[in-house]
């Protein structure tokens, strides 16, 4: 019996000892992309057991038996709960969690965790702001961040998107947020590969941009790129191929319709002309005259579609190359990256190839030091050329229907071919034998070193630089009628080297006073300097077109010969202090002292101030067991920021050299050019914000909402001086007026649906913006900044919002019932009809607004098993936008094509019109702009739809691989607008990074089209 005891006590233990010996083994990944996630924690529910997984995302736990359940946990990450079950193998993939409340955040100088944040900052993920292959960072912004409206406005390859955080609030300044990419500050974002970014933080708010002190007004834009990770060695390759195709068309006459409108327009003389003549062609459009155009029977043997003769299907792809790694001491990364990026224009192209490398070493125990340099080379070719000329998008329109683009002889066709056109070459001759050629060479990057004094106390200093060597290269063809073709052919070369150097260094504090209290200071100085050069020279008149920039010598007229340079220097003191009192009230105090060579003598200086606080009401004991509020916090901020982009030498007298020619010779000459003022300073913009963080369900919900009032004062503003002072430019830089931007802010992401084979999750982005100047000048004139389009375009009127279009109302054309009302303004049935002051002279007012009233975009993610399916949907809202293009098109009959709305113009049988009726434009109407241009521009957008398929993870592991993913996508899907241009975010007239184009936006002068592209992608980790 005895026997039997013991044996039954023995086995039961060994038993047991069996049951505790069961081992489950596995690998956590990340679910959006297969990459392995170390440090994950996986714990056996309700007992002590637990592990981690190591760097490569493996793990290894005993459990009891199959009834124990495994808790997966990571920072970031939804935790997931899984009963083991039979298995001895489980594979897990993590989602991000919608919050994150325990991410990290980075904001200038450090980082924080987004739970401690009192500012409005919002992160945008590399793998999300890349979700379309796009050829820049700005681009890839659009639709991403409440409060950031991304205007695409030029589809020319390579080129850059335009970025407004909360609103305008400068006129003669530039408007452009201030970008830092990995601590480099005041970096063109857009010379950077978007594939290389691991994040991208939106300082909208003062507490979080008064940081940056002068250079903060228009919101900041951080940038960190990717680095090292510790572990083995991974490797990505992404591959992106796409097809662009022309997504909208705007009509033109065919050669029937052109052929009609033209002879109508001529036999219409008559009407108009006060002498009653009667009017002809030149050259009658028939085979006599034009044998090569028209058959024996007068009619047209060619019928040219320019739109698809100019605007071909253009192949494009990237490649791009990651490679991370290290181990506990030093990590390391390096990526290589290619893009080919071809326009639907013929010719047009952007290539930009990049090299980037990044090194952290933990050398001591109390020292770090690393850096990363980036290096990027990049030629775009434009074959779309100042705004107004006869470029290739206004070619397209313009150009006659009844030639072709090379007769059978190969020689070039066009409207020159005709008397009395406007003699245009055709669009495709332009594009190949006029274009720009803007070659970078660019090095970015930064080296540093972080000395750990205490466990408490760190000191980092910083050294950043960003060189840029530009040459862009111009030519036109002495082939070219109406361009070039007088001058013999055209060349110039420009050349720019750019330089930027900082040195940043500063001590921070981390304090845990005790179990409830936590304070961190920062204490730091900076000196920046910035600097270029400029070269240009010009030449004309060469012999064969062979030479071209590739030897300016070879022209007989030297036209230019420039050079200019210039440098700035800032020096700033720094300061931030934050303090967090048992996770539930969070304080932040900011200030930041600059001195900037820009401005006068006695402004050299300016503390720009902000404070923010936080209450985390979730952490209270009466909600902190909720099971509905996950997560509620309600901050404030309120502070100051500035504005210095205007330029160096603006406080100063100037004197401008140029030459003349006395008694027959060249002589130097000195102007005074500028008047100076020593009492200019920074613009500031004082800005308060309340907003509101809310998470339900685990944050399966989760919404944010802002409310902002920022007043920008003392604006840098252009103030006209009399012509008598004598100088060049007759104003001056003065600090006078103020605007204001106000708006809400909303942000609601969902999970709606997740278990194991399916989730789907959903975005609502909302932003409304209202704009107000609050005072300009003495007397508050009216003051008009152009562009100037047959008029004025856009008025600054105190009350009234910037961007607001200005110009006169079209009431429809004239009926022959009215022949007496169109006289008293000289004027005849089939002429437009306006609205006109009581003593007869023209009467103008705000006939629109160029920027929305609000904005929208609605994103969805599903994901079923291996698939995944996104899509992306952009509206904007209360609008305008002006079609200038129409003075050319519409107003214009017998010296270019037309479009086809003129069929519809005034006749005796169709009076209800606003097109006036077809003429010799010896007697065209006066065009102005009006109404019948600035047309709706409100829009719907279908963004991004992309489907993608992930390999299972035991088939990519007998592949010897982490993650293989194909995908297609398509950008600019669908677009519902009554806009009857190409599209309705457009600005041909100031389109570039850099400059302050508030006033340009929604003007079109014959833009681009905005393609529709088809992608195929190949994603692959290992």
């Amino acid at each position: 019996m005895m026997k039997r005891i013991i044996y039954s006590v023995i086995f039961s233990m060994l038993s047991f000892h069996a049951m505790a010996q069961l081992k489950i083994i596995g690998k956590v990944s990340d679910a959006k992309d297969n990459s392995p996630l170390p440090g994950v924690s996986i714990q056996v529910k309700g007992t002590t057991l637990a592990t981690s997984a190591d760097a490569s995302g493996n793990y290894g736990i005993e459990v009891k038996g199959e009834n124990d359940i495994l808790i997966f946990s990571y920072t970031g990450y939804t935790t997931q709960e899984v009963k083991v079950g039979a298995r001895k193998t489980i594979n897990i993939q993590l989602t991000e969690s919608s919050s994150g409340l325990n991410e990290v955040v980075v904001i200038g100088y450090g980082t924080v965790k987004k739970s401690d944040l009192t500012g409005a900052v919002v992160t945008v993920k590399g793998e999300q702001l890349m979700d379309k292959p796009v050829a820049n960072i700005s681009q890839a912004l659009q639709g991403k961040v409440t409060g950031v409206e991304v205007s695409v406005n030029s589809t020319a390859p390579g080129a850059a998107a335009k970025v407004r955080i909360r609103g305008i609030g400068s006129i003669n300044s530039n408007i452009d947020p201030l970008y830092v990419i990995d601590g480099v500050v005041g970096v063109d974002p857009n010379s950077v590969n978007p594939l290389d970014v691991a994040s991208l933080e939106v300082l909208k708010d003062a507490s979080s941009t008064a940081i940056y002190g002068s250079r903060g007004a228009n919101g900041v834009i951080m940038i960190t790129t990717k680095r090292g990770k510790k572990g083995d060695a991974t490797i990505s390759y992404e591959n992106n191929m796409n097809i662009s195709e022309l997504s909208r068309h705007l009509p033109t006459l065919n050669s029937e319709q052109f052929v009609k409108v033209y002879n109508e327009s001529f036999a219409n003389g008559q009407k108009f002309d006060p002498l009653g003549a009667v009017w002809t062609p030149p050259v009658a459009l028939n085979h006599a005259n034009f044998p090569l155009l028209f058959d024996t029977n007068d009619k047209p043997i060619y019928d040219t579609n320019w739109e698809k003769e100019t605007y071909k299907p253009a192949f494009s792809q990237s490649h791009q190359l990651n490679i991370q790694g290290g181990n506990e001491k030093s990590v390391y990364s390096l990526s290589l990256g290619y893009l080919d990026q071809n326009g639907l224009a013929p010719t047009s192209a952007f290539k930009r190839y990049s090299v980037k490398m990044t090194m952290d070493n933990d050398l001591k125990d109390w020292l770090k030091v690393g850096g990363n340099i980036n290096l990027i080379r990049s030629s775009q070719r434009l074959v779309t050329d100042g705004n107004g000329s006869l470029n290739v998008p206004r070619a397209v329109t313009e150009e006659v229907p009844i030639v072709p683009v090379k007769y059978p002889d190969g020689t070039w066709a066009g409207n020159f071919d005709i008397a009395g056109l406007e003699g245009a070459p055709n669009p495709v001759h332009i594009a190949n034998e006029r274009y720009t050629i803007n070659n970078n060479m660019q090095m970015l990057g930064n080296v540093y070193a972080v000395l750990h004094f205490t466990k408490d106390l760190d000191f980092k200093t910083d050294f950043g630089y960003n060189l840029s060597g530009q040459k862009n290269n111009f030519y036109s063809s002495l082939n070219l009628p109406h361009l070039s073709q007088d001058q013999g052919g055209v060349a110039n070369i420009n050349s720019y080297l750019n330089y930027y150097w900082q040195t940043e260094n500063y001590l921070t504090w981390n304090k845990q006073i005790n179990d409830k209290q936590r304070l961190t200071a920062l204490l730091g100085v900076s000196f920046q300097r910035t600097g270029y050069e400029r070269v240009r020279s010009e030449t004309q008149s060469f012999i064969d077109d062979i030479f071209q920039w590739h030897y300016q010598q070879a022209g007989s007229v030297k036209s230019a010969n420039e050079s200019q340079d210039d440098q700035s220097s800032l020096a700033s003191f720094y300061a931030r202090l934050t303090y967090n009192i048992d996770e539930k009230y969070l304080f932040t105090a900011t200030g930041r002292y600059d001195g900037s060579s820009r401005f006068g003598k006695n402004n050299k200086y300016a503390f720009f101030p902000s404070v923010g606080a936080a209450w985390r009401i979730s952490q209270e004991d009466f909600l902190k067991d909720n099971k509905s509020i996950s997560n509620l916090k309600i901050r404030a901020s309120y502070g100051t920021s500035g504005n210095q982009e205007i330029g160096q030498g603006r406080s100063l007298a100037q004197i401008q050299p140029n030459t003349t020619v006395l008694n027959s010779a060249a002589q130097s000459t000195l102007l005074p050019s500028y008047i100076g003022n020593a009492d200019l300073k920074w613009e500031r913009s004082i800005q308060a914000d309340g907003g509101l963080e809310l998470g339900l369900f685990d944050d399966r919900i989760n919404l944010t909402a802002d409310y902002y009032n920022r007043v920008t004062k003392d604006l840098l503003l252009q103030t006209p001086i009399p012509w008598s002072a004598g100088q060049v430019n007759a104003n001056v830089y003065k600090n006078v007026g103020s605007v204001r931007n106000s708006g809400i802010e909303l942000s609601l992401n969902t999970v709606n649906v997740r278990n194991e084979d399916f989730e789907w999750s959903t975005t609502f982005l909302f932003t409304a913006n209202k704009n107000k100047v609050l005072k300009l000048n003495d007397g508050n004139a009216d003051i008009f900044p152009g562009p100037n389009f047959l008029g004025q375009n856009f008025v600054i009127r105190v009350g009234e919002p910037i961007g607001s279009f200005y110009g006169m109302t079209r009431l429809g054309t004239y009926s022959e019932s009215e022949s007496a009302e169109a006289a008293k303004h000289n004027l005849k049935p089939g002429d437009r009809k306006y609205i006109y002051n009581p003593d007869g002279s023209n009467y103008y007012s705000i006939i629109g607004q160029a920027y929305p009233k609000w904005t929208g975009n609605f994103s969805s993610n599903f994901k079923y098993k291996n698939w995944d399916f996104a899509f992306d949907i952009r509206v904007v809202q209360g609008v305008n936008t002006a079609a200038n293009f129409k003075h050319s098109v519409e107003d214009r009959q017998t010296l270019s094509n037309s479009l086809a709305t003129v069929l519809n113009a005034w006749t005796p049988t169709n009076q209800n019109t606003s097109v006036s009726q077809v003429r010799n434009y010896r007697f065209a109407q006066d065009s102005h702009f009006d109404t019948w241009w600035v047309e709706d521009g409100s829009f719907i957008r279908g963004q991004n739809f992309m489907l993608g398929y992930s390999l299972p993870a035991a088939t990519v592991s007998k592949l010897h691989l982490s993650r293989l993913r194909v995908y297609a996508s398509v950008q600019n899907l669908f677009l519902i607008t009554k806009y009857t241009g190409y599209d309705p975010e457009v600005d041909t007239f100031n389109s570039g990074y850099g400059s302050n184009s508030a006033f340009s936006q929604n003007l079109d002068f014959f833009s681009n089209p905005r393609p529709r592209i088809w992608n195929l992608g190949l994603q692959v980790s290992f």
